[in-house]
């Protein structure tokens, strides 16, 4: 036993775990985001990522403008899946509000509808459904059919008996086939590119500054703004490449659609690779190791990718968990996705999406550049 003993001590692997704890012990930054980045997520994902979808913002077009229409509203809304974010005035206003993103179901009660129920035949009402993501339109349908239901015991039980009165006609679109890849492969692109374009850009300082050449970079007559663009408009090309790789593996071998302008989808595209990158760059100069820069890299992207409404619908997180993604770029980038490639909408539903992207972009180049400073520390 103690020869066993002599010979752990004499293991030479002591002295260095001896000088990494040290080492370990001195980069107080690195172990602050090793511990406090997961208890962060931890609380931020665990409070806000729901799968039951709640209060699908819904526009209601009611022609028939009656007592029994507004009850038949108000009990489909009571069913909690549905929340009234407006009164269209025509369907043509329906369609756009659907297009763009403002709503994502409608409740269409045509004028006929209280007649039918006085001369006791079956009231059609049609509930439309953004299907672009399967998981909110389900909750939608489920929705819309039970307060039908509902409704329609009410009636009956008040008739005494008789035939249905109300029948609720689903109308799922974009998506009628409620296929998991039609919603996720175009999200795809925006998650891919924010993963690698963050992390790939987050470290580009903070190499220069390890392996010595940040140096002779202060020396030269280049520019702040110069050197961070130069840094940047690189991997733009980059980004663009990538982006027309699953563009066409998901058309071919997905069958993703692609309903609208693949020119306008590109533009779009400069502002959320600009802004990502720009995220990237500026990360980069906050960081001064590696680990660090990653640990930075990561704490930005999960969010990115669980807050964004790529994988739950952000109808049903809670509203501050909103104003979180809310500041992330993929989440008007996935709008923009989803709207040309599964919508087919052009700059009239999408350009607040296109403007705020250009505004993230010129945001962090703009931080970046004044972050970084032509010395060596």
């Amino acid at each position: 036993m103690t020869r066993l003993w002599e010979r752990i001590v004499a293991l030479t692997i002591w002295p260095m775990l001896k000088k990494e704890f040290i080492q370990l012990r001195r980069d107080r930054p690195t172990i602050i985001m090793m511990v406090g980045v997961p208890a962060i997520q931890l609380m931020l994902f665990g409070f806000a990522i729901r799968t039951e979808v709640r209060d699908l913002p819904t526009a209601v077009y009611d022609e028939a403008k009656t007592s029994d229409s507004r009850a038949l509203v108000q009990t489909i809304l009571n069913t909690g899946n549905f929340k009234h974010r407006a009164d269209a005035m025509s369907r043509a206003e329906v369609t756009a509000w659907i297009e763009s993103g403002d709503v994502a179901a409608a409740i269409i009660i045509p004028p006929d509808y209280s007649e039918n129920l006085a001369r006791g035949r079956t009231a059609k009402v049609q509930v439309i459904v953004d299907a672009s993501d399967p998981l909110a339109s389900q909750a939608a349908m489920s929705g819309a059919a039970l307060g039908g239901q509902q409704k329609a015991l009410e009636i009956v039980t008040a008739r005494g008996g008789g035939s249905v009165p109300i029948e609720i006609v689903l109308r799922p679109l974009y998506n009628p086939t409620m296929r998991s890849a039609t919603y996720i492969v175009p999200g795809i692109i925006g998650v891919l590119l924010s993963m690698t374009l963050v992390v790939v850009m987050g470290m580009s300082v903070v190499r220069e500054r390890e392996r010595g050449t940040l140096e002779q970079l202060v020396v030269t007559p280049i520019s702040r703004t110069s050197l961070m663009l130069g840094k940047v408009l690189p991997f733009v090309l980059v980004g663009y490449v990538q982006m027309t790789v699953i563009l066409a593996l998901g058309r071919l071998v997905f069958d993703v659609p692609i309903r609208g302008s693949l020119l306008l989808l590109y533009v779009s595209a400069m502002g959320f690779i600009g802004a990502t990158l720009a995220i990237g760059l500026w990360l980069s100069t906050i960081a001064r190791t590696q680990a660090q820069a990653m640990q930075a890299g990561f704490l930005f992207l999960l969010p990115n990718l669980l807050l964004s409404g790529f994988m739950f619908p952000r109808a049903a997180m809670p509203e501050a968990a909103q104003w979180i993604g809310a500041a992330l770029p993929l989440t008007y980038f996935l709008q923009v996705l989803r709207g040309i490639l599964l919508k087919g909408v052009g700059v009239d539903a999408l350009w607040p999406q296109m403007a705020i992207l250009m505004v993230f972009s010129v945001l962090f180049i703009t931080l970046a550049v004044r972050r970084f400073h032509k010395t060596v520390e």
